[in-house]
């Protein structure tokens, strides 16, 4: 999914102003371990835990999501902490 989706969005946020790295760090929350369909963390629970259905795996990590949502919105009201060794390594 990112393969397919930075190409159209990197060229649009650059031109907006935003930062590469803190673009690059929402995207990967965004689409990543465990949001719901591609969330790669529910599968390997699955391949572990075969007997217990994939809606009941979902379930479990509700509260996860939830978690991850609070860092997204603190990542966007403060881009600092995104780019706070990057900026450190100048």
């Amino acid at each position: 999914m990112l393969v397919v989706t930075i190409p159209i969005f990197y060229p649009t946020m650059m031109s907006l102003g935003f930062d590469p790295i803190w673009f690059g760090v929402i995207a990967v929350i965004l689409m990543g371990m465990i949001t719901p369909p591609v969330g790669m963390n529910v599968f390997v629970v699955k391949g572990i835990a075969q007997d217990v259905p994939m809606s009941t795996i979902f379930k479990g990590v509700l509260p996860f999501w939830f978690a991850m949502v609070v860092c997204l919105m603190l990542l966007v009201i403060f881009p600092q902490i995104v780019l706070f060794i990057p900026q450190a390594m100048y």
